[in-house]
């Protein structure tokens, strides 16, 4: 039902997972009729708008609205002037998509809700992702994201620079403090893991949370790790702990890492920094649909 040929798409949408997305996004909006557009304007009417920006950022859901115009209907006629990660500045016209009237009005909030955050998501993205260039560090998303829209938060993380983390519980072994309080300790956490995929004959990346050396320590002891996170330590732990990692399995840094700290936190070493504010509390980019008279 979707084109997607020639899209360099992260692996999680799959047209399957964007054709559901899309779908419920209209069953939600739309539902059983846009009576506003359906009650004023004849059946026949025409018409072009444009995608204005009236902020400055880094553009992200072009792709996306593509998408949910076709889905929408196929006969609604998109020209983009930017695509997704370019830099935009207020005044810009993003697209122009013509036809029917009526649709173009269906679709307007959708497009709009996922451009506005995307672009948002991507723009913050991209301005921590400029204060660690430079160094080995790559900036990295979370969990927190807005409950069925994560497959837009995701793919706006990576269109701004960024990379994304593993996508849902089900594709990677996280191991936090709550599972390794309840498990008994690091050691039960990482063994009972590795038992379980064993068994279920399941190849998926642990990851070991971490609050002081002392538990590096005893992660490295029993080993069988992907990844270390470093949880809010200091950067001067944060250094020691690479150092004593040495290369044995990736590094992470994580919790509570600011625009201010985020350079500092990146000269210690590690291979990734988490932020969970790249989805949960960004502000998304000023945008606007607007119609040609």
């Amino acid at each position: 039902m979707l084109d997607l040929s020639g899209k360099n798409l992260p692996p999680y949408l799959t047209e399957e997972a964007l054709v559901n997305f899309i779908g419920s996004a209209f069953h939600e909006d739309v539902g059983e009729g846009d009576h506003s557009s359906l009650g004023s304007i004849p059946a026949g009417a025409t018409s072009t708008a444009r995608l204005l920006v009236k902020d400055n950022g880094i553009l992200a859901g072009i792709d996306a609205a593509s998408m949910i115009f076709a889905f929408y209907d196929p006969t609604l006629v998109m020209k983009p002037k930017f695509k997704d990660g370019d830099e935009v500045k207020k005044g810009d016209i993003a697209f122009t998509v013509e036809g029917t009237s009526r649709s173009i009005l269906s679709c307007e909030r959708i497009v709009l809700n996922c451009m506005q955050r995307m672009s948002g998501i991507a723009t913050y993205t991209h301005r921590l992702s400029q204060l660690i260039a430079g160094t080995n560090a790559k900036l990295m998303d979370t969990r927190k994201t807005t409950p069925n829209f994560r497959l837009m938060e995701k793919w706006a993380v990576q269109i701004g620079g960024g990379v994304n983390h593993r996508f849902a519980l089900y594709d990677m072994v996280m191991l936090k403090d709550n599972h390794i309080d309840m498990a008994g300790g690091i050691r039960s956490a990482i063994e009972n893991t590795q038992r379980y995929l064993k068994e279920k004959n399941k190849q998926l990346r642990i990851e070991i949370e971490t609050r002081n050396l002392g538990e590096v320590n005893e992660a490295l002891s029993v080993g069988g790790v992907d990844v270390i996170m470093l949880d809010n330590m200091n950067v001067g732990d944060m250094h020691a702990a690479v150092k004593l990692i040495g290369g044995k399995c990736k590094t992470e840094a994580s919790g509570g890492i600011t625009e201010q700290t985020i350079a500092q936190v990146a000269g210690s070493g590690v291979d990734f920094i988490s932020v969970g504010a790249l989805t949960h509390s960004v502000r998304s980019l000023d945008l606007s649909l607007k119609f040609f008279r």
